[in-house]
């Protein structure tokens, strides 16, 4: 067996139970977490400014503001020490049960959202692309009322179908493979479809969790309690022993997805201000953080909370940058909603803690809502 001392969604940490890891394996896992961190915050990024400029409002991203961004750490607080009752009073087994059909749901969605570009691109020209509706009404004639008009294509259904594969293999196995495509998808679209309106907002949301990830894991017992018990691809994970057993390997260093999605909305705040100097500081920060958590955490043998070497590495580095082109009065008034975003939706809803269930539901319902863009929802049962 492994021993897995996982902090939920914001823990970075290695399993070394009965298994002592190679060099080179160590080297493989931990470069293959931060390079799998990398993909959905560079991509996720892009595809977010490209959304944003889009005229369809509907495949606009979420708006946190400054108040969302107060209020996240308190209901992700609450949320976590819900879940934690849930375990205590609960069986693990028919929670874990419940939420892989629930993941299940959310992971082809998502999935398949993050597949439809490239579907986009490689599906043959000369083949029939036909269009679908499935519409759900309530009444009869003048009161008749829209539930459900949902409108996609053959690509769609292509996408569909993939991902429902790697569900299916995913709620069978819970293979590390399955789960990272999940995982991963998750991430590319927490960070596209959150957005922050000013780097004093994200100032705002990285040091509330900054306290939060802190408190919650050396001050309690109740993170690492969840985590142990929760069963859902909301970490990213890679073997240690992937060299001496392949894909049956089960030694696992893993990362949090609320140390992907988190840092990730801050950096592409500073993207939209059309400065790529400040955004690959920003990605020069979120690697020095992350590695150096993989260093503490491999000197002291012990999981570590990532945001709190995240989160002053994301802040710091584009700070100095500031100061040193005099620019710090600029970056910390700069609004991207007003230049880029005029008519981007506020957050009417903040999602709980970071990759927990209720976070993911929120921002794959927005991924239903956005992709394709020819794809319909109205507001009703969103």
């Amino acid at each position: 067996g492994t021993l897995s001392d996982a902090n939920d969604t914001d823990t970075l940490n290695g399993t070394a139970a009965k298994f002592v890891a190679t060099a080179e394996g160590t080297a493989l896992a931990y470069g293959s977490l931060v390079l799998m961190a990398l993909l959905p915050i560079f991509f996720g990024a892009l595809r977010s400014v490209s959304s944003s400029k889009s005229k369809n409002s509907s495949d606009m991203p979420e708006t946190i503001t400054s108040r969302d961004a107060a209020r996240f750490p308190i209901i992700a607080s609450c949320t976590l020490f819900g879940l934690y009752l849930f375990f205590k009073i609960f069986s693990q087994e028919y929670i874990n049960l419940l939420l892989s059909m629930y993941f299940f749901v959310l992971g082809i969605l998502a999935l398949s959202h993050t597949m439809s570009p490239f579907m986009n691109r490689v599906f043959p020209a000369n083949l029939p692309n036909k269009q679908y509706q499935l519409l759900f009404t309530q009444g009869t004639g003048e009161s008749k009322e829209e539930i459900v008009n949902y409108e996609f294509d053959t690509k769609d259904l292509i996408c569909l179908g993939i991902s429902s594969v790697v569900g299916v293999w995913y709620v069978l196995k819970k293979h590390w493979v399955a789960n990272n495509l999940f995982g991963l998808a998750f991430a590319l679209n927490g960070v596209e479809l959150l957005h922050l309106n000013n780097v004093s907002t994200g100032c705002i949301l990285l040091g509330g969790l900054f306290v939060y990830d802190v408190f919650w894991v050396f001050g309690t017992n109740v993170m690492v309690t969840v985590a142990k018990s929760f069963e859902a691809p909301i970490k990213l994970v890679f073997p240690q022993d992937l060299l001496e057993r392949g894909l049956d390997a089960s030694n696992f260093a893993m990362l949090g997805l609320g140390d992907v999605v988190i840092p990730g909305t801050f950096r592409h705040v500073i993207l939209k201000k059309n400065s790529r100097t400040y955004f690959y500081t920003s990605f020069f920060a979120y690697i020095f953080g992350l590695g150096f958590t993989i260093f503490i955490m491999h000197t002291f043998k012990h999981a570590q909370p990532a945001l709190l070497y995240l989160v002053p590495a994301c802040i710091g580095f584009p700070v100095v940058v500031a100061l040193v082109k005099g620019e710090l009065t600029e970056m910390f008034s700069y609004e991207s909603s007003e230049e880029v975003l005029p008519h981007t939706p506020r957050l009417t809803h903040f999602p709980t803690v970071s990759g927990s269930p209720a976070s993911l539901a929120n921002s794959m319902q927005s991924s239903a809502s956005s992709s394709p863009r020819r794809r319909r929802h109205t507001p009703s049962n969103m």
